[in-house]
């Protein structure tokens, strides 16, 4: 347990350092949309961090870390090329109407990076070998970065198309409004799988329940449809489309 509160301060530390840089980026860029960039290198960063520290399987460790990397690395590029240059997120512009950046933005992201870590902190203390649920948290992993990476990649497609529709409907997006969000908690239930044995790891289930409220009711897919649903044609697409769990449109 001794081992497991020093991998617990460290990751509060990686959240801390990870908002304070924030700030001062999103001080210079007038604007707080970049801790979306932040979110991706902050997890991946938790999980180097409790690699290093703990005193788990190795293997185990090791794959966390590589797995949740290259997941976070990928989606900071991504928001990262999405959001220079660009205006403040209507979502932010609303948030901060309601109070200070710190209150509303940065504290908030800091203890979700830090309560999301949760299965990386105590899997990092307590695994003790690679099994068949490794590989299935592999698995789920995996399909989750391929529903993000290919989600944004059609989306990008169709706003470079000068002959698109008001609305994307294609591709993914054609089963779930919301696909590259859907592969988000799709990345960290496989984590959780991942982390989930032995016994200690199975109470870090909150994690994923967590990040999965964060994508669709809290900052995530609601937030953004109240947007949406002002755009022509929006309306018709979500009374057709899923808004999260990919199926068949009605």
């Amino acid at each position: 347990m001794t081992r497991l509160a020093v991998v617990a301060a460290v990751a509060v530390l990686v959240a801390v350092l990870a908002m304070v840089l924030t700030a001062v980026a999103a001080r210079r860029a007038h604007r707080v949309s970049v801790v979306d960039t932040t979110w991706g290198l902050a997890l991946a960063a938790e999980a180097v961090a409790a690699a290093l520290v703990g005193d788990g399987d190795l293997l185990r460790r090791v794959l966390l870390a590589v797995l949740v990397s290259l997941w976070g690395f990928r989606l900071a590029w991504h928001m990262h090329r999405r959001n220079h240059g660009a205006d403040e997120d209507p979502r932010y512009s609303k948030v901060l109407r309601e109070g200070s950046p710190l209150r509303k933005v940065y504290l908030p992201q800091g203890v979700a990076v830090w309560f999301v870590s949760l299965p990386l902190q105590v899997s990092s203390v307590f695994a003790t070998r690679v099994d068949a649920l490794v590989w299935a948290g592999a698995a789920l992993w995996l399909t989750g970065v391929a529903f993000e990476a290919i989600g944004d990649a059609q989306l990008a497609a169709y706003k470079r198309d000068p002959d698109r529709g008001p609305v994307m409907d294609r591709g993914l997006w054609r089963y779930t409004r919301h696909p590259n969000y859907f592969g988000d908690a799709c990345v960290w239930w496989g984590v959780w799988l991942i982390c989930a044995w032995p016994w200690p790891g199975l109470l870090t289930v909150v994690a994923p329940i967590a990040m999965t409220y964060f994508l669709v009711v809290g900052t995530g897919a609601r937030l953004l449809e109240q947007t949406m649903m002002q755009r022509p044609g929006y309306p018709e697409y979500a009374a057709r489309t899923s808004m999260f769990v990919p199926r068949p449109p009605r």
